[in-house]
């Protein structure tokens, strides 16, 4: 598709992004499912290959972040979607994702090389409330930032965090069940202003150097007087709250560690005059401080002329190759005009942290 036919479908493509966006900030118009999954039931899942620049497909260098690969997924589910955090096993081949409807996906990643090219052996399954039941009441289900505690993605100990009922708990799972929550965690000083659906979004477990084990919590748009976002290092030899910089004026929606101590941090802002944008930012370990004002350095900043939708999930993971591979989902909001769209990019010169010597 060339000339005025490319620009016309490109248009037609922002105006539907940004109406479907319009969801992430008035969520009472998606249509999450009203009946909760009883059991684990599996499902198919059709990959259709996708560019993140549709114009030019060979161009691969986007900010400091090379990209990969990329699908848009589709299931015959009323249950698949809304995807809005996700964790992958150090294999890179294992994805354990949960939606904000109150469930959870389990898939394989099934690779053509080094480039992903569709996911394998997809189930769904209910998260499960403290009576052992699946979540129902959608102030309870509204599940938003998730992190390893322990474990891989196929058995181990998740924290969740949920919106609408604010919450932090801390869920035991395996291949056919998550839940019921082991204990919730208290929820850090500063976070009653929190609004029904601006709660904690994003949630990291550290995984090397002096902070190692501290979990990062931030939330979506909590302001500080100046307009910054505030974040909370949880547990840990220094917990205390921190600040994030918020140039341009975006929202945190996930965050994921590196192997060297320091985070990333992926970021939405969505207006009706624009559409909608997306912003990963690295935060090194030094910054990570009680107390501190935190800018971090851009990886990439993209907006609808590029491939993308309301992207909410970030996962890390190192490949064989070593390289520091970041995978990013979408979460559609359960609506038609809106995808579920999965990618990968690698972030070149991330080493992880090597312990000394010790006496």
């Amino acid at each position: 598709m060339k000339g005025h036919g490319r620009r016309w479908w490109h248009n037609l493509t922002a105006v539907a992004v940004a109406a479907a966006a319009s969801l992430a900030v008035a969520p009472a118009l998606a249509e999450k499912p009203l009946n909760p999954l009883e059991r684990p039931t599996p499902t198919t899942i059709t990959a259709v290959p996708i560019d993140f620049d549709r114009d030019n497909p060979g161009r691969k260098e986007f900010g400091k972040l090379v990209f990969r690969a990329g699908l848009n997924l589709y299931a015959k589910s009323g249950h698949f979607g809304g995807f809005s955090a996700l964790a992958i096993d150090e294999s890179g081949r294992s994805l354990l994702a949960i939606s904000d409807a109150g469930s959870w996906l389990r898939a394989t990643l099934d690779y053509d090389g080094r480039k992903l090219k569709g996911l394998d052996d997809a189930v769904l399954g209910p998260i499960l409330g403290a009576d052992g039941k699946p979540l129902s009441d959608d102030r309870q289900r509204d599940s938003e930032g998730m992190t390893l505690a322990d474990g891989d993605t196929q058995k181990g100990t998740a924290y969740l965090s949920f919106e609408r009922r604010h919450r932090i708990a801390r869920y035991p799972f395996n291949t056919q069940r998550f839940g019921p929550p082991a204990d919730p965690i208290p929820l850090p000083a500063g976070t009653k202003g929190l609004s029904a659906n601006r709660g904690i979004e994003a949630m990291t477990v550290i995984r090397a150097g002096r902070l190692k084990g501290t979990l990062v919590a931030f939330a979506e748009g909590l302001a500080s007087g100046a307009g910054n976002l505030q974040g909370w290092l949880i547990g840990g030899p220094s917990p205390g709250r921190i600040t994030l910089k918020r140039p341009g004026g975006f929202d945190v929606t996930d965050a994921a560690s590196l192997p060297d101590g320091s985070i990333v941090v992926l970021e939405r802002r969505f207006r009706f005059s624009e559409g909608v944008k997306m912003r990963i930012r690295r935060i090194g370990a030094g910054e990570l401080k009680p107390g501190a004002l935190i800018a971090g350095e851009m990886l990439l900043e993209a907006d609808d002329s590029l491939n993308i939708d309301n992207m909410e999930a970030i996962a890390v993971h190192r490949a064989a190759s070593g390289e520091t591979v970041l995978t990013l989902m979408s979460d559609d909001n359960f609506s038609a005009l809106q995808r579920t769209l999965i990618m990968q990019f690698t972030l070149p010169e991330i080493k992880p942290v090597v312990a000394g010597p010790r006496g």
